[in-house]
């Protein structure tokens, strides 16, 4: 047995997870990005437990974080939209003073398989990821295909692996 098999043994097998869209300009039902999420999280056995769009202000993204958390009791939060460098653009500003420890891997990885989908450009996202207490946040672009991708490449495959670790008691 590897140490990743070892370490595995500690992952939950079903996770809630909540999907925020950070977005002033799309409703619940133009929100393409978030159905993504929510079809492959169902898809991979894990439950959506809070769905919502929210503004793209700082206080409500750290509120609906928040309410994830606390309310929804939710294990995974992703966040997309709201990572790049427009004026409007504050998710990261919102999460990041909630983030206890970062995963510096998350985002580098994220932007490294981007560039092979849309070159250069990938340097202009802030994805990012970090612990808050016993769950793990995501934050993405709110782009259909960078959504994909996360879930698809590296959220999904390695998410309750993570849990696994953080929730480990020695």
């Amino acid at each position: 047995m590897t140490p990743v098999d070892e370490h595995r043994r500690y992952a939950p097998r079903s996770l809630g997870f909540a999907v925020l869209t950070a977005s002033d300009s799309r409703a619940e039902v133009e929100d393409h990005s978030g159905q993504i999420i929510d079809d492959l999280v169902i898809a991979a056995d894990h439950r959506v437990v809070d769905k919502r769009v929210v503004r793209d202000e700082v206080s409500a993204i750290r509120a609906a974080v928040d309410g994830a958390l606390t309310e929804h009791q939710a294990d995974v939060v992703v966040i997309n939209g709201g990572s790049g460098f427009s004026p409007r653009d504050v998710t990261l500003e919102a999460v990041a003073p909630l983030l206890e420890k970062t995963i510096e891997g998350f985002g580098e990885l994220f932007r490294m398989l981007s560039f092979e989908q849309v070159g250069s450009a990938a340097m202009l996202s802030r994805a990012t990821a970090g612990i808050v207490g016993q769950s793990v946040v995501f934050i993405l672009p709110g782009s259909p295909k960078a959504v994909e991708l996360a879930m698809r490449k590296l959220i999904l495959p390695e998410v309750a692996h993570l849990l696994g670790q953080v929730r480990r008691q020695s």
